[in-house]
């Protein structure tokens, strides 16, 4: 079953063959839902296009275009006679008898018309991505939700899907963290809240490491300037804890990457703490992962790569360091990849590239997607240009994201300037649409009402997020997106809800009927809706765009909810009634599916 744009642009383009002077192959025959409703359900501007390039009169152009359309049998089934509007857009308004039949189909068919991508991918999609030792903040919903949201719709594609968290579980952060584990660690705090202490003693190893650089530093600068009374306050006692404390978090980090066992098993400890707390913030969420692989992962890869890259000639030594040059690339040209330090070390750039080599030589990727904010936009453009000297030719595509603002239009803080915790935000979703609940259906028993709280809090910062263009910033405002009314998840569950109650009144187990008739305009425009959620759903992913289809149930409540009010379903009778049942099947199951793939649920009951 093809989505209604790939028919009607397969007509066209057998219009455009007929043409006396048909147009190139891969001129573009696309049709589109129509921008204005009152002259059609669909459009195209094939005509204004190729009169551009013929340079001849497009309504002309396009006159001849319709009359062959006007032989197409094929045509003849789905739409009325096309016709020409404005400077020579061709419309399309669909027959009621084809939209039946469309209807009935769609009432047989478990993905709802949405095609099986004809080519199938094996897509790898990083995403989320968040630090080792520390919480995750609001700052990774974006990249968590998009991603798998991303993940949901091309695995209904049909494509195969790998989803991998990227862990950042290595690396200079693990020097202070141990070391606060050996000074600060507070054993009651830890056995209380173990993730909030080691965060607590990152923050204090952290902050005493910095002071002591600074006081190095500024000591250095006094003995230069010959600053003694500076360089004795500098280097006194009360002091030294601080200036010795870079170096111990040094050390305490070429102990763990020497493979001291204490060292190990701390960071060993720390790991294990940390992924607890993500597995319970991803449960929550619904988010699954098909691997969790660290930057620890690739410790082993890291030596070997950076010196075949030496030998392949493709790496080279700058300033005792080691870095990938582009120089056939004009962007890129005096922005070379770093891939191992001066000290020895490695980077970002180099476990990327040996992260690549996995994704796309063990579990086969033929796409990799990387849900990464676009302050890494440089980084990428680095990985993907040694990636091409790698003779990698997988494409891979950075998909970056705006921020979240809090009501005052500022990047989202809590009230002392710290990043807002993810646990606590979404225990204040639940909360909020708890209370909320329990205002708007008092009778609700209580474990119905903790549990329709869950969907609706969760549903509500996910739709949020996923209703807006992925590259725009977005206000974060709890009682516009817990609102029952406008583009919000709650108003989209009320509408399934609503639509379940009516089954419910019946009393009766919906059957598909043989027949669908559509009589009214609110039928007529409920079904062409419903058949426009399979032209939806793989548009989603032309620019990874989930507002599409977010967007896009909006519409379809809106389109239910003037099609409850115009057309009693409980009081019809015959082949109304049934058509009418059916309509509401249907709106249901393109509601409960269409969120799903946003990875939000629906409850029965509000």
């Amino acid at each position: 079953m093809l989505p209604l744009p790939s028919l009607l642009s397969a007509a066209l383009r057998r219009a455009l063959n007929a043409l006396p002077e048909p147009p190139p192959a891969d001129f573009s025959a696309t049709v589109t839902a129509a921008a204005d409703p009152r002259f059609g359900d669909y459009q195209a501007n094939a005509a204004m296009a190729l009169a551009k390039i013929r340079k001849t009169n497009p309504r002309a152009l396009a006159a001849e275009i319709v009359v062959k359309l006007k032989g197409d049998a094929e045509l003849a089934k789905i739409s009325a006679e096309p016709t020409i509007a404005g400077a020579g857009f061709i419309n399309f308004t669909l027959k009621p008898e084809f939209l039946a039949e469309r209807t009935r189909a769609l009432l047989d068919d478990a993905k709802l018309g949405v095609p099986v991508a004809g080519k199938p991918e094996t897509v790898v999609i990083d995403f989320s991505s968040p630090n080792i030792a520390k919480p995750m903040h609001v700052g990774h919903l974006r990249s968590t939700l998009i991603g798998d949201c991303l993940a949901r719709v091309a695995r209904f594609l049909g494509h195969r899907v790998i989803t991998d968290n990227h862990l950042g579980d290595w690396g200079t952060q693990f020097g202070k963290v141990i070391y606060g584990w050996k000074k600060f660690r507070d054993p009651v705090a830890f056995e209380k809240d173990p993730l909030a202490e080691l965060v607590r003693i990152y923050q204090e190893a952290s902050s005493r490491a910095e002071r002591g650089e600074k006081i190095a530093a500024e000591a250095i600068h006094a003995r230069a300037i010959g600053d003694a009374d500076t360089l004795n306050r500098l280097l006194a006692s009360d002091h030294e804890a601080e200036r010795l404390a870079a170096d111990q978090c040094r050390a305490e980090l070429a102990k763990l990457q020497s493979g001291d066992p204490e060292n190990v098993g701390i960071w060993r400890e720390c790991v294990r703490i940390s992924c607890e707390e993500l597995d319970r913030i991803y449960a929550r969420l619904g988010v699954h992962f098909d691997y969790q692989l660290g930057e620890s992962h690739f410790n082993p890869r890291l030596a070997p790569l950076v010196e075949e890259l030496i030998v392949r000639g493709i790496a080279r030594e700058s300033e005792s360091a080691i870095c990938i040059f582009f120089p056939d690339d004009a962007k890129l040209a005096e922005k070379p990849a770093l891939i191992r330090k001066r000290d020895g070390a490695f980077n970002y750039a180099t476990t990327d590239l040996a992260t690549l080599e996995l994704r796309v030589n063990k579990w086969g990727g033929t796409k990799l997607w990387y849900v990464v904010g676009a302050p890494q936009a440089l980084h990428f453009e680095q990985i993907n240009a040694a990636a091409r000297q790698m003779g990698i030719s997988v494409p891979i595509t950075h998909i970056t994201f705006g921020s979240i603002l809090g009501e005052d239009r500022k990047i989202m803080r809590t009230r002392s300037g710290e990043n807002v915790a993810l646990r606590d935000l979404l225990d204040e979703a639940e909360a909020r649409a708890a209370a909320i609940i329990a205002a708007r259906s008092p009778d609700l028993p209580e474990g119905d009402r903790a549990e329709t709280a869950r969907i609706i809090g969760l549903g509500a910062v996910k739709y949020a997020e996923l209703s807006q263009h992925r590259l725009t910033d977005y206000v974060f405002a709890w009682d516009r997106m817990l609102s029952f009314q406008g583009n919000t998840a709650p108003y989209l569950q009320n509408a399934y809800v609503r639509i379940r109650s009516i089954f419910r009144k019946s009393e009766t187990a919906f059957s598909a009927p043989e027949r669908i008739v559509l009589a009214g305009p609110a039928e007529l425009e409920l079904a062409k809706k419903l058949a426009q959620f399979a032209e939806t759903v793989p548009a989603v992913l032309e620019d990874f765009r989930p507002n599409l289809l977010a967007n896009y149930l909006s519409e379809l409540a809106n389109v239910f909810h003037g099609f409850y009010e115009a057309c009693p379903v409980l009081k019809s009778e015959g082949e109304t009634r049934a058509t009418r049942f059916a309509l509401c099947e249907l709106a249901a199951r393109v509601l409960r599916t269409g969120l799903d793939l946003l990875g939000i649920a629906v409850p029965e009951r509000m």
